[in-house]
């Protein structure tokens, strides 16, 4: 029964975790079109610190679209690992990059494909791989976990990084370095995945009738969420309104799965109970989803499609025999050469005959 339970709820995980992809991916495309609108009308832009995107609906719709993405990515937590869940953040990408090429103009090239390709091929290696977190299912021992020296430490390093970027490096670079607000975003992001799976264990507590309320956990958890959610949010429309979407939503998606993973490694202790097989596949397929992201963001200015394939390979064949090619060149050139030579004086010698001209003897 136990089996079938875990089963079950492996396959709901799933199933929301796909769903919060699908979401999230749309959001981003609604908010940038919100941010391009009213850069159109001239509004003071995100970027430079307005807030003017807040009266205009197509933000506020990517922003649901984002909410309804993160509760289900919040029931997921709920039923699975979070290294099961962080990992199908890569279809995101997937649905991200494909809309903006329809909806942004921001075009998909075949590098991007395979890159596309090879992210849903690394978290599908990932999900097979995934490590077993230990078993937590109470606010009491959530609340051990948290307490945890190692975590402790892991907090208190995200938390300074994070101020030292808001405070000291973001007014400085944010404006010209994408990895400024991006970092920002998926080092914080880290912690509320941590709160989200506390309060998700609160919530199947407060089902089965536990006075979950006069935890003071669970209200630890909720503020601690609030504040992550509403930073990454602000930090993320600066991205956003800033750089290009097809380069910030991959670079997002890898910071914030490390980020994910290394928070969950620590707190739940996982790759303790890993076998080598699992450790080697969920490392293979984390690469995998790397290359497939640098694929999809570094050559998206390169106009290169399968029809310009054979071209390509033509040009490389005659590259690699290019010494050859060249000799036959010149010997054909030469040939040719002499014979218009011939020709020329052997026209240029009858027309002196017609005139009567000795030079032609």
């Amino acid at each position: 029964m136990s089996q079938t339970r875990g089963k079950y709820d492996f396959c709901i995980g799933l199933v929301l975790a796909m769903s919060s992809s699908i979401f999230i991916g749309g959001s981003f495309i609604l908010k940038k079109k919100g941010l391009l609108r009213l850069a159109r009308k001239g509004s003071m832009r995100a970027g430079q610190g307005g807030h003017a995107y807040l009266k205009e609906w197509l933000w506020w719709a990517g922003l649901l679209s984002m909410g309804a993405g993160e509760v289900a990515n919040f029931a997921a937590y709920a039923f699975a690992p979070a290294t099961l869940v962080t990992p199908l953040g890569a279809l995101s990408v997937l649905v991200s990059a494909i809309l903006s090429s329809f909806f942004l103009n921001e075009k998909l090239n075949l590098h991007g494909k395979i890159g596309c390709l090879l992210s849903i091929l690394g978290s599908t290696v990932m999900v097979i791989h995934a490590p077993q977190e230990e078993e937590v299912e109470t606010l009491d021992e959530m609340s051990h976990k948290l307490g945890d020296p190692g975590f402790v430490v892991f907090a208190t390093l995200v938390v300074i990084v994070s101020l030292i970027l808001i405070c000291v490096v973001g007014p400085r670079h944010g404006q010209t370095n994408i990895l400024v607000y991006i970092t920002i975003c998926s080092v914080i992001g880290a912690l509320s995945v941590s709160c989200v799976k506390g309060l998700g264990i609160a919530i199947k507590e407060l089902f089965a009738g536990k006075p979950v309320l006069k935890h003071p956990l669970s209200w630890i958890l909720l503020l601690s969420l609030t504040v992550c959610v509403s930073t990454q949010i602000n930090y993320l429309n600066r991205a956003l309104d800033i750089f290009n979407t097809s380069i910030v939503t991959p670079i997002y998606y890898v910071i914030f799965t490390t980020s994910v993973l290394t928070c969950s490694a620590i707190l739940f202790k996982e790759w303790q109970h890993m076998a080598a097989d699992d450790i080697i596949g969920t490392f293979s397929g984390f690469l995998t989803i790397i290359v497939g992201i640098f694929l999809l963001h570094a050559f998206k200015d390169v106009n290169f499609t399968l029809a310009n394939l054979p071209l390509s390979l033509r040009k490389d064949d005659k590259a690699a025999n290019g010494t050859l090619l060249s000799t036959y060149d010149s010997f054909n050139d030469d040939e040719e050469s002499s014979a218009c030579l011939g020709e020329m004086q052997s026209t240029e010698s009858l027309s002196a005959r017609r005139n009567g001209s000795l030079s032609a003897f």
